[in-house]
């Protein structure tokens, strides 16, 4: 069965997500196939079943294996994949090669949802319920059998386990309650919300949804209190701080480095932990899973590549060596600035390496906020006038600033679903873009500015020069720095005073979360994922939305905190909350096309430029790896490309 078969026997239509594109060339397909070739595993495996050291395949395989059909072709056993880590905290360099094995997953177009350890579901009406049934005779890295009691025990014992979690993660709970998780049988589970949830086998599909299948209940049982009555001595014998901190370090979280911690916790995945991730390590060691239940069309069981080997560099110059003299085989993280790409092009044959091209889930490579409900009354009628806005962003000239900036590979834009997405919305992406310094400076005297100092500033209508900040973080987003430079002095040249305002990364979201900002930059989401991240179409997002925290702090918490916000707003919350509660994916479109309507004429976030490709490098014997992926931490790349079919030429 093709993933075209797939989507039309149940499987939830995701919204078409332009800039991949191609024919759909991952496929899940039934058992039969593989059964047919005859199942084959990697030599080392063999060499352990003959010495009795491991169960014969057939017994640790599922009696109808997951059939994968590789990227290019069928591949061969062996060799160790190098990539690189930075620091001691960047665990999400591991979860994105190999944490992709929910109960779903994304197609490589991040357009649908496919089976994965749930070979099928069903939803009901309102989609507030779902029946998973899973893959019979998957077992764990160590051999236990996974089934239902798996992911009852990792929603129901753990995740809902407030000693453990001090808010319910939003992945699992609607209308403020969490989900409701049972046991139909050993392989099939129901999962019920309060109200309807249509976008959660989308959620269920990012890093965020991986809970249900991240815990084993024959190991981490036994680090929890309602199973363990003599936890309270595990706990001293470990020298951990309380139970909580010894079931983290054994058994993790999906975002924490100890999930690459403990080399005995039983894993899913295509790789298990031999040499862990922890303080002072150089390097962090993963072998093939002998479990693993997925084959190739041949009937061999997948991964290819026997080990990953992430060496753990201090900073990114370390990085781009190990690049250029060959000694990494995939890297994009870390290295993808568009400084970077000349002197990568320029070594790929010293490198021994070709281009990997990204696709940029985001809308917006520089998203500009002006607080709306500053502190400071006579700056917050200022930014709350449409006018105003209008006139900025019509004296910043982008085609400067993609031409200097970002070496002429962008255009401009505001915000909104990308070029060629069935959402995209050419008044609120294109809307005053042009360069036309006049018609800005009228504006700006007609909105009451008309008045300036000896140096040719405006002035408030209180007399103050219009002065303010713009937050920025240089560490994270150098190029945003250089962006605002050159907006500085566009906006200088029709008499507006603009700081940029370079602070570390906790002040900067310290002063957002106080609402003590003028303004604050970041690179906008929604291009492909418009209701993944909706915050610069609305005050969705309570550090996000950077216009209004208030506002969301108002929607978030059912008005009992923050700032009650105007109609425009509450008509898109609604909205938004239709649109998450509609199956039926045109009918979704067309609310959210009427949400856009909204968001196009309030005209409450500006932007620069479309987000800009990224880019990475694949080693020439690194075969089976898609060389365009989206970018995405909701498609987190290279996970759904499905590394364990990648495979090394001699």
């Amino acid at each position: 069965m093709h993933d075209d078969e797939i989507m039309s026997s149940g499987v939830s239509r995701r919204t078409f997500l332009a800039g991949v594109g191609g024919a759909v060339a991952l496929s899940v397909v039934g058992g039969t196939t593989a059964r047919a070739a005859g199942t084959k595993e990697a030599p080392q495996l063999a060499a352990m079943v003959k010495d009795g050291k491991l169960p014969a395949l057939a017994d640790r395989l599922p009696a109808n294996p997951m059939v994968v059909k590789p990227w290019e072709k069928v591949g061969t056993y062996g060799g160790t994949l190098r990539r690189g880590l930075r620091g001691s905290s960047d665990h999400n360099g591991i979860l994105r090669m190999v944490g992709n094995q929910g109960l779903v997953r994304w197609n490589m177009e991040f357009t649908a949802v496919l089976p994965n350890l749930a070979e099928k579901w069903e939803a009901n009406a309102d989609a507030s319920q779902f029946t998973f049934h899973l893959l019979k005779g998957v077992k764990w890295s160590d051999g236990h059998p996974f089934t239902a009691d798996d992911v009852v025990f990792a929603i129901e014992d753990v995740v809902k386990n407030k000693e453990l979690y001090s808010a319910t993660p939003a992945q699992i709970q609607v209308a403020g309650k969490p989900v409701v998780v049972e046991k139909i049988d050993d392989y099939t589970v129901k999962f019920t919300f309060a109200a309807a949830n249509a976008l959660y086998l989308e959620n269920l599909a990012t890093p965020l949804g991986q809970h249900p299948t991240l815990f084993a209940k024959h190991y981490c049982s036994k680090f929890l209190p309602k199973y363990n009555d003599k936890l309270a001595d595990d706990v001293k014998a470990a020298g951990a701080a309380n139970w909580p901190d010894l079931f983290r370090a054994k058994c993790g979280d999906i975002e924490i480095p100890q999930r690459w911690g403990n080399a005995e916790k039983p894993v899913l995945d295509p790789w298990m932990i031999k040499e862990a991730y922890s303080g002072g390590a150089t390097r962090v060691l993963m072998t093939r899973n002998p479990y693993f239940w997925q084959v190739d069309t041949e009937g061999n069981q997948l991964p290819y590549i026997d080990e990953l080997n992430f060496g753990i560099s201090q900073d990114v110059e370390s990085l781009m060596l190990n690049v250029i003299s060959g000694k990494l085989d995939i890297q994009e993280r870390h290295i993808n600035s568009l400084q970077n790409k000349p002197t990568l092009s320029q070594n790929m044959k010293k490198g021994d390496y070709r281009l990997l091209s990204l696709i940029p889930s985001a809308a917006q490579q520089c998203s500009l906020y002006l607080n709306m409900t500053h502190k400071d009354p006579v700056l917050r009628k200022i930014f709350a006038d449409k006018s105003v806005r209008q006139a900025l962003s019509m004296g910043i000239n982008r085609q400067e600033i993609i031409d200097i900036s970002y070496f002429g590979q962008s255009e401009a834009y505001q915000t909104g679903p990308r070029p060629g997405h069935p959402w995209y919305h050419e008044k609120l992406a294109r809307q005053f873009t042009e360069f036309a310094a006049d018609k800005a400076s009228a504006l700006l005297d007609k909105a009451g500015l008309d008045k300036k100092n000896a140096n040719g500033i405006r002035l408030r209508p209180d007399g103050q020069p219009f002065f303010f900040a713009v937050d920025v973080i240089p560490t994270l987003y150098p190029d945003l720095v250089d962006v605002l430079e050159l907006v500085k002095a566009h906006w200088a040249k029709i008499g507006i005073d603009m700081k940029v305002n370079t602070i570390e990364r906790a002040l900067y979201y310290t002063r957002g979360d106080d609402n003590a900002h003028d303004a604050q930059v970041w690179p906008g989401p929604g291009g492909l994922d418009p209701m993944l991240d909706p915050r610069d179409f609305f005050a969705f997002h309570p550090q996000g939305s950077r216009y209004a925290i208030p506002w969301t702090l108002w929607y978030t918490s059912n008005g009992a905190k923050g700032e009650e916000p105007p109609e425009s707003q509450k008509k898109r919350f609604k909205l938004f909350d239709e649109a998450r509660s509609t199956a039926d994916v045109d009918k979704r479109g067309a609310i959210m096309k009427q949400l856009f309507d909204i968001a196009a004429e309030e005209f409450e976030v500006m932007g620069i430029c479309l987000a800009v490709g990224s880019f990475g490098i694949i080693r020439n014997n690194l075969r089976n790896v898609p060389e365009k992926q989206p970018d995405s931490w909701s498609w987190p790349n290279p996970g759904p490309a499905l590394p364990q079919q990648f495979t090394f030429t001699s």
